[in-house]
């Protein structure tokens, strides 16, 4: 079993800035291809930022350029740097993330518990 924990989401004016972090623990022997969603109020789950192992990133239109995701194995952890930070951006963001507890394990896929990002214009 894995554990994601994310941290660093608040309360931030139209164009700041925030840094989200997602500490992995647990049975880990390696963690394939991280990412972050969001979700806002009555709306669906949809991807913003992902990074595979081999540092390959991938973001969603409309974060491109303004939020960048990074990863630090040694610490197992997932960052997500938001600058010129929108509205539209409010959601909860969560943490995903693959991984595996052995070589030869299969991989599962777990999500952490969401921290909130409000952006007051």
């Amino acid at each position: 079993q894995v554990q994601l924990v994310e941290s660093g989401g608040g309360l931030v004016q139209a164009g700041g800035s925030l840094r989200l972090s997602c500490a992995a623990s647990g049975q880990i022997f390696s963690i394939n291809t991280m990412g972050w969603y969001r979700q806002a109020p009555g709306k669906q789950r949809e991807l913003v930022a992902t990074i595979t192992s081999g540092g390959s990133t991938d973001y969603t239109d409309s974060v491109n350029g303004r939020f960048t995701i990074s990863r630090d194995d040694a610490k197992n952890t997932v960052y997500l740097q938001m600058i010129n930070l929108k509205p539209e951006d409010t959601a909860v963001y969560y943490c995903n993330a693959d991984s595996r507890r052995c070589r030869w394990c299969v991989n599962y896929n777990y999500w952490g518990q969401g921290t909130q990002v409000t952006v007051s214009s």
